[in-house]
């Protein structure tokens, strides 16, 4: 069974077609305000190498600063830090 090159423009042509609709779809769902926005409720705000395998990150989460070791045997939380508001 052979395919003929239209066949293969028309297979690229739908598929192109296909995934321009799903771009233009969620571009229109975030301005309806039914998909978000990209404030997502957990973030990287800084991240520090300690060595070739540990890493201090300090993560943004709910509005609250937490300290996490990663990269050895296991993660770790080291503590949350104080809302940005207290002394």
């Amino acid at each position: 069974m052979t395919i003929d090159p239209t066949s293969w423009i028309t297979a690229g042509a739908a598929l192109t077609g296909v995934v321009a609709l799903i771009l233009v779809a969620g571009r229109l769902a975030r301005r309806a305000g039914l998909a978000p926005q990209g404030s997502g409720r957990l973030r990287i705000e800084e991240s520090l190498a300690l060595d070739t395998r540990r890493r201090l990150l300090l993560v943004r989460c709910d509005g609250r600063n937490l300290v996490l070791l990663t990269g050895g045997s296991q993660d770790q939380v080291v503590g949350w830090l104080p809302p940005d508001g207290g002394a």
